[in-house]
Protein backbone atom coordinates (compact mmCIF):
# COMPACT_ATOMS: atom_id res chain seq x y z
CA UNK A 1 0.00 0.00 0.00
CA UNK A 2 1.26 3.47 -0.83
CA UNK A 3 0.46 4.71 2.68
CA UNK A 4 3.12 2.45 4.16
CA UNK A 5 6.62 3.88 4.60
CA UNK A 6 9.21 2.92 2.02
CA UNK A 7 11.98 0.93 3.63
CA UNK A 8 14.36 0.67 0.70
CA UNK A 9 15.17 2.48 -2.54
CA UNK A 10 17.18 0.65 -5.18
CA UNK A 11 19.06 3.05 -7.45
CA UNK A 12 20.03 2.10 -10.99
CA UNK A 13 23.44 2.50 -12.59
CA UNK A 14 24.84 5.90 -11.56
CA UNK A 15 27.97 5.74 -13.73
CA UNK A 16 29.65 8.80 -12.25
CA UNK A 17 26.59 11.09 -12.57
CA UNK A 18 27.36 12.96 -9.37
CA UNK A 19 24.98 15.90 -9.63
CA UNK A 20 21.96 13.80 -10.65
CA UNK A 21 22.73 11.47 -7.75
CA UNK A 22 22.74 14.39 -5.32
CA UNK A 23 19.35 15.51 -6.63
CA UNK A 24 17.91 12.02 -6.41
CA UNK A 25 19.12 11.45 -2.87
CA UNK A 26 17.63 14.76 -1.76
CA UNK A 27 14.24 13.59 -3.09
CA UNK A 28 14.25 10.32 -1.15
CA UNK A 29 13.10 9.83 2.46
CA UNK A 30 16.08 10.46 4.71
CA UNK A 31 15.53 7.46 6.98
CA UNK A 32 15.15 4.85 4.26
CA UNK A 33 17.94 2.54 3.18
CA UNK A 34 19.42 3.07 -0.27
CA UNK A 35 20.74 0.16 -2.34
CA UNK A 36 23.04 1.03 -5.24
CA UNK A 37 22.58 -1.66 -7.87
CA UNK A 38 26.20 -1.60 -9.08
CA UNK A 39 28.05 0.40 -11.74
CA UNK A 40 28.27 3.47 -9.55
CA UNK A 41 31.47 4.30 -11.43
CA UNK A 42 32.86 5.05 -14.92
CA UNK A 43 31.53 6.73 -18.07
CA UNK A 44 30.05 9.82 -16.37
CA UNK A 45 31.57 13.22 -15.66
CA UNK A 46 32.57 12.76 -11.98
CA UNK A 47 33.32 9.23 -10.88
CA UNK A 48 35.62 10.28 -8.03
CA UNK A 49 33.03 12.47 -6.25
CA UNK A 50 30.36 9.84 -6.87
CA UNK A 51 32.46 7.10 -5.31
CA UNK A 52 33.19 9.19 -2.24
CA UNK A 53 29.55 10.20 -1.81
CA UNK A 54 28.27 6.63 -2.08
CA UNK A 55 30.99 5.31 0.21
CA UNK A 56 30.13 7.95 2.82
CA UNK A 57 26.53 6.71 2.78
CA UNK A 58 27.74 3.12 3.15
CA UNK A 59 29.94 3.95 6.15
CA UNK A 60 27.09 5.92 7.72
CA UNK A 61 24.88 2.85 7.48
CA UNK A 62 22.41 4.50 5.14
CA UNK A 63 23.30 2.59 1.98
CA UNK A 64 24.52 -0.67 0.49
CA UNK A 65 26.72 -0.54 -2.61
CA UNK A 66 26.45 -3.67 -4.74
CA UNK A 67 29.17 -4.81 -7.07
CA UNK A 68 28.61 -4.26 -10.79
CA UNK A 69 30.72 -5.30 -13.74
CA UNK A 70 32.43 -1.88 -13.74
CA UNK A 71 33.38 -2.20 -10.06
CA UNK A 72 34.67 -5.69 -10.78
CA UNK A 73 36.81 -4.43 -13.64
CA UNK A 74 38.17 -1.58 -11.53
CA UNK A 75 38.85 -3.97 -8.67
CA UNK A 76 40.93 -6.13 -10.96
CA UNK A 77 42.91 -3.17 -12.29
CA UNK A 78 43.41 -1.73 -8.80
CA UNK A 79 44.55 -5.13 -7.54
CA UNK A 80 47.20 -5.29 -10.22
CA UNK A 81 48.36 -1.71 -9.59
CA UNK A 82 48.44 -2.29 -5.83
CA UNK A 83 51.25 -4.76 -6.20
CA UNK A 84 53.52 -1.73 -6.41
CA UNK A 85 51.37 1.04 -4.90
CA UNK A 86 48.67 0.24 -2.31
CA UNK A 87 45.27 1.81 -3.07
CA UNK A 88 42.69 2.43 -0.32
CA UNK A 89 39.87 1.57 -2.73
CA UNK A 90 41.10 -2.02 -3.06
CA UNK A 91 39.69 -3.10 0.30
CA UNK A 92 36.49 -1.10 -0.21
CA UNK A 93 35.73 -2.54 -3.63
CA UNK A 94 36.69 -6.02 -2.55
CA UNK A 95 34.03 -6.04 0.17
CA UNK A 96 31.15 -4.97 -2.07
CA UNK A 97 28.41 -7.64 -1.95
CA UNK A 98 26.81 -9.14 -5.05
CA UNK A 99 23.28 -9.32 -3.64
CA UNK A 100 21.07 -7.37 -1.24
CA UNK A 101 18.27 -9.46 0.27
CA UNK A 102 14.98 -7.80 1.20
CA UNK A 103 11.66 -9.23 2.37
CA UNK A 104 10.38 -11.13 -0.65
CA UNK A 105 12.73 -9.34 -3.02
CA UNK A 106 16.41 -8.89 -3.72
CA UNK A 107 18.67 -6.64 -5.72
CA UNK A 108 21.69 -7.62 -7.78
CA UNK A 109 23.47 -5.96 -10.67
CA UNK A 110 22.43 -8.03 -13.69
CA UNK A 111 20.87 -11.31 -12.62
CA UNK A 112 21.68 -14.95 -11.90
CA UNK A 113 23.15 -17.75 -13.95
CA UNK A 114 21.66 -21.22 -14.37
CA UNK A 115 23.28 -22.34 -11.10
CA UNK A 116 21.69 -19.48 -9.15
CA UNK A 117 24.92 -17.55 -8.73
CA UNK A 118 25.05 -13.76 -9.28
CA UNK A 119 26.32 -12.90 -12.73
CA UNK A 120 27.47 -9.32 -13.32
CA UNK A 121 27.07 -9.35 -17.10
CA UNK A 122 24.12 -11.64 -17.82
CA UNK A 123 21.19 -10.38 -19.87
CA UNK A 124 18.69 -12.36 -21.99
CA UNK A 125 19.48 -15.74 -20.47
CA UNK A 126 18.33 -14.49 -17.07
CA UNK A 127 15.41 -12.41 -18.35
CA UNK A 128 13.96 -15.29 -20.35
CA UNK A 129 14.41 -18.12 -17.88
CA UNK A 130 13.98 -16.68 -14.37
CA UNK A 131 11.30 -18.72 -12.60
CA UNK A 132 10.59 -16.36 -9.71
CA UNK A 133 12.10 -18.74 -7.16
CA UNK A 134 14.03 -15.94 -5.43
CA UNK A 135 11.08 -13.56 -5.35
CA UNK A 136 11.17 -10.18 -7.03
CA UNK A 137 14.61 -9.37 -8.47
CA UNK A 138 15.60 -5.73 -9.01
CA UNK A 139 18.44 -5.26 -11.50
CA UNK A 140 20.35 -2.57 -13.38
CA UNK A 141 23.05 -3.16 -16.01
CA UNK A 142 20.95 -2.81 -19.16
CA UNK A 143 19.64 0.71 -19.90
CA UNK A 144 15.91 1.03 -20.58
CA UNK A 145 13.87 4.10 -21.49
CA UNK A 146 11.99 3.77 -18.20
CA UNK A 147 11.72 1.48 -15.20
CA UNK A 148 10.28 -1.78 -16.51
CA UNK A 149 8.76 -4.78 -14.79
CA UNK A 150 8.82 -8.13 -16.56
CA UNK A 151 7.14 -10.71 -14.36
CA UNK A 152 9.32 -11.00 -11.27
CA UNK A 153 12.14 -8.84 -12.67
CA UNK A 154 12.31 -5.05 -12.32
CA UNK A 155 14.85 -3.25 -14.52
CA UNK A 156 15.90 0.12 -13.12
CA UNK A 157 18.86 1.34 -15.20
CA UNK A 158 17.27 4.22 -17.13
CA UNK A 159 20.43 5.50 -18.80
CA UNK A 160 21.33 8.51 -16.64
CA UNK A 161 24.77 8.71 -18.24
CA UNK A 162 23.27 8.64 -21.74
CA UNK A 163 20.88 11.56 -21.27
CA UNK A 164 18.11 9.51 -19.66
CA UNK A 165 16.98 9.48 -16.05
CA UNK A 166 18.52 8.33 -12.79
CA UNK A 167 15.90 6.17 -11.12
CA UNK A 168 15.15 4.87 -7.64
CA UNK A 169 12.63 2.08 -7.09
CA UNK A 170 10.97 1.12 -3.80
CA UNK A 171 10.26 -2.65 -3.77
CA UNK A 172 7.86 -2.34 -0.84
CA UNK A 173 5.48 0.02 -2.65
CA UNK A 174 6.61 -0.05 -6.31
CA UNK A 175 7.06 3.73 -6.12
CA UNK A 176 9.54 5.29 -8.52
CA UNK A 177 11.44 8.58 -8.16
CA UNK A 178 13.48 9.90 -11.07
CA UNK A 179 15.67 12.89 -11.87
CA UNK A 180 17.26 14.07 -15.08
CA UNK A 181 20.60 12.45 -15.87
CA UNK A 182 23.58 14.19 -17.42
CA UNK A 183 23.40 15.92 -20.77
CA UNK A 184 24.44 13.57 -23.55
CA UNK A 185 27.35 15.79 -24.58
CA UNK A 186 29.02 15.29 -21.17
CA UNK A 187 29.14 11.50 -21.37
CA UNK A 188 30.02 8.79 -23.85
CA UNK A 189 27.69 9.07 -26.88
CA UNK A 190 24.95 6.54 -27.39
CA UNK A 191 21.79 6.69 -29.47
CA UNK A 192 18.85 6.61 -27.07
CA UNK A 193 15.37 8.00 -26.67
CA UNK A 194 15.08 9.95 -23.44
CA UNK A 195 12.44 8.46 -21.11
CA UNK A 196 9.43 10.35 -19.89
CA UNK A 197 9.47 11.84 -16.40
CA UNK A 198 7.92 9.65 -13.73
CA UNK A 199 7.88 10.72 -10.10
CA UNK A 200 5.73 8.76 -7.69
CA UNK A 201 6.70 9.77 -4.15
CA UNK A 202 6.19 7.11 -1.55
Amino acid sequence: MSSLPCNHWVIGDVHGCYQPLQRLLSALPKNDHVVFCGDVINRGPDTSSTMHLVWSLVTAGRATWLRGNHEQALLQSVSEASLTSPNPWLKRLDQLPDVFQGDGWLATHAGFDANGSPNLTIRETFWEHYDGSRGLVVIGHTPRTDVERHGQIVMIDTGAVYGGKLSAYCPETEAVVQVEGVQVDTAAPRNRTAPSVQVEPC
